[in-house]
């Protein structure tokens, strides 16, 4: 079966691709382990959506449930547009002006 193709429905953000969960736990330094436990899924179920070239296999709860927790961490997910495709970059730390 085919993987999943990152696509927006109704009210949802984009699909996750596997290369974005891949670098957005690259770029915090996380684990599967630690994506594991802050999205609260089996360790077994990040790696196997870490192994598609494109997509992946979660399901629409598990895929917010992996960007949800990325995001806390302070990543945010680029959805690809025109020619350019789907990325991560770390969030800006907010600073307070005085």
């Amino acid at each position: 079966m085919p993987a999943r193709p990152p696509t927006k429905t109704s009210g949802q953000p984009p699909a996750l691709t596997s290369a974005q969960i891949r670098a957005a736990r690259a770029l915090i330094r996380w684990s599967a382990e630690d994506l594991a436990k802050g999205s609260a899924l089996g360790v077994a179920t990040i790696r196997r959506a870490e192994l598609r070239d494109n997509g992946t296999k979660l399901t629409a709860a598990n895929d917010l449930a992996v960007r949800r927790a990325l995001e806390a961490a302070g990543v945010e997910f680029i959805d690809g547009s025109g020619s350019e495709g789907p990325g991560v970059r770390l969030r800006l730390a907010s600073t307070s002006s005085s």
